[in-house]
Parts: structure tokens; C-alpha cells; sequence
């Protein structure tokens, strides 16, 4: 009896699954990709908003210390969060008060305000917010502005 031999088969299937195991993973790395940088792209959008927020507030207490003399030790603007779409800031303020020039004879030294006002913005209740913080999505942005002022309503 004389053997024959069988042609090889199965060699086809091999492979179509090798291709069809490089293609899913092909597939599935592309869209993570595109999820975190549509993630990326609405965070850095948020930020921008937070510091745009934190901006209206230095401005705000900018405005306070020149016009009415006035420096509020920590305060929340909640007229900017309804404004901003969810975006909270608090605003910082504190004053030293100086003097300027040398005491002589008849002329009294120019009394200075040096107004140093912080606002934070994020998009939290309350800025800033360490139990937030932690959570995905949050985002605070922090601006420092430093005024000197004369008692005259004018800089220095």
C-alpha cells in the first residue's frame, strides 16, 4: 500500500488570525489615542477658561484698591462664576503701607500702598478646592498682581 501525502492546509487560517490580532490591537491603540487627545484638547480648554477667570479677579480688586482705597482680605466673586459657565474665583488682597522719601525740615514723606492681590479660578465651588483637586477634570489656574499706590488714587 502506498502512503500519500496529504497537501498542507491550515497554514491560511494561520495567518488571516495573526492579521486579524494585529489589526484589533491597531484599532483599539488608534482609539485610546484619540480619546486622550480629545481629553487633553477640553482640559486645555478649561484651563484657559480658569485663567481667564482668575484674570477678571485680579482686575476686580485692581479696580478696588485704585478707586476706593479698599483691599478685602480674601473674597468669592460670585457674580464671575455665574458669568464664566462654573468657574469660581477667589480673590486675595493684603496692603503695606509705606513711606517714601526722607523726613526734613517742613516736608512730610509720600505715604505709598503696596497692594499685593492673588485670585485663583477653577471650576470648583470654591477656590481653591484640595478635595477637588484630586478629581479628574478640575482645574485652577492662580494670578498675582502687585500695585503701588500713592494716597493720591494714582500709581507710584
Amino acid at each position: 500500500m502506498k502512503l500519500r501525502r496529504r497537501p498542507s492546509a491550515g497554514f491560511a487560517y494561520i495567518a488571516a488570525v495573526i492579521l486579524l490580532v494585529a489589526l484589533a490591537t491597531m484599532g483599539i491603540t488608534v482609539s485610546r489615542l484619540s480619546n486622550t487627545q480629545q481629553i487633553t484638547a477640553a482640559e486645555d480648554a478649561m484651563q484657559a477658561y480658569a485663567l481667564q477667570a482668575a484674570r477678571a479677579g485680579t482686575e476686580w480688586g485692581l479696580y478696588q484698591a485704585l478707586q476706593f482705597e479698599s483691599c478685602a482680605g480674601s473674597t468669592d466673586l460670585t457674580d464671575i462664576k455665574t458669568l464664566s459657565g462654573g468657574f469660581a474665583v477667589t480673590v486675595e488682597c493684603s496692603v503695606q503701607q509705606l513711606e517714601e522719601g526722607v523726613k526734613s525740615d517742613g516736608v512730610t514723606p509720600r505715604t505709598i500702598n503696596i497692594y499685593t492681590i492673588s485670585a485663583t479660578g477653577c471650576n470648583a465651588n470654591h477656590c481653591p478646592d484640595n478635595a477637588a483637586a484630586v478629581k479628574s477634570g478640575y482645574v485652577e489656574r492662580k494670578r498675582v498682581v502687585t500695585l503701588c499706590a500713592t494716597g493720591a488714587k494714582e500709581p507710584c
